[in-house]
């Protein structure tokens, strides 16, 4: 059975059609668009009216796509900002008017489950112990276990998008910008002790963008690297220069300072992995509509 998610969250909305193979997920159609729901969720604590209406077209669009590739089961899953806005019935009603399928608000421990399990399914041979990293705009997610599934997990309430709007304002950040970030970065993760782990798996819209600046391996002095970029030119340059979205060279700083942190205390290198919070609601999406049958 082909399937099909759609992802709503702090800054994009993505589509992955997908069928599980003998070897695998096998994605069929991937595509994404910025919606940026968290700048208004930023700016006045709840969506407007006007990004309510473009999340609904959106989501209408992706789901008739979806829909032209024969999909047996479509599903909407909101993340951050089904959390954090004031108006989130709101968009849940948009979103089902657009899409015509149900709508579920992923809870924080519900997202890093489904990140954790899309980013382990898609490694050949996964070690005995594996953590994952998922760096959203709204928020991130840690999570620790093995290949069966997690034993450890952490909500940070910080993510790319809101560390940007809120401590980050200036384009290239400044330096005592910069210095106030890594406060609030390291006060999200005060309370932070992971259990010691083989590989961790980092996912989500800032590591693809860094894994395209320095690789699929992130240790502290890649992610110095990145950092200095980042800040050394506004973000449509960073953006022109070296193939990133303009939304996602604007956060740029801000993931990269997440992500160190979490390398930081997990200990080990960042190994970035495209599969993640999609893969893993594609997998459950499936197995749900197997025992069903």
């Amino acid at each position: 059975m082909r399937a099909a998610v759609l992802d709503v969250g702090s800054n994009t909305v993505r589509l992955l059609v997908a069928v599980q193979s003998s070897t695998g997920l096998k994605t069929i159609h991937v595509e994404g668009a910025h919606l940026g729901l968290a700048a208004d969720i930023e700016r006045e604590g709840r969506i407007s009216e006007a990004k309510l209406a473009e999340a609904q077209a959106l989501v209408s669009r992706y789901a008739k796509l979806s829909r032209d590739h024969r999909v047996g089961r479509l599903e909407v899953f909101v993340t951050a900002p089904g959390r954090q806005s004031a108006n989130a019935e709101a968009l849940v009603d948009a979103l089902a008017t657009g899409s015509g399928a149900p709508v579920r608000v992923l809870s924080a421990e519900e997202e890093g489950s489904l990140a954790y399990a899309g980013a382990v399914a898609a490694l050949t041979s996964p070690p005995e112990s594996v953590a994952v990293c998922d760096v959203g705009g709204g928020s991130t997610q840690l999570l620790a276990g093995t290949p069966a599934g997690p034993a450890w997990m952490r909500p940070i309430d910080v993510g790319s998008l809101r560390l940007t709007a809120r401590s980050l304002r200036s384009d290239p950040p400044t330096p005592l910008e910069l210095d106030g970030a890594r406060v609030v970065v390291e006060s999200a993760f005060d309370a932070v002790t992971p259990p010691l782990v083989a590989t961790v798996l980092a996912t989500g819209g800032s590591a693809r963008a860094l894994r395209k600046l320095a690789g699929r391996k992130l240790g502290p002095d890649e992610l110095e690297r990145i950092l200095e970029l980042a800040v050394s030119a506004p973000s449509e340059e960073l953006a022109r220069e070296h193939g990133l979205q303009s939304a996602r060279a604007r956060t740029l700083a801000a993931g990269t300072l997440i992500l160190s942190e979490a390398q930081r205390r997990f200990g080990v290198p960042l190994r970035v992995v495209r599969e993640g919070v999609r893969e893993g609601a594609i997998l459950a999406l499936l197995s749900r509509a197997e025992a069903a049958a």
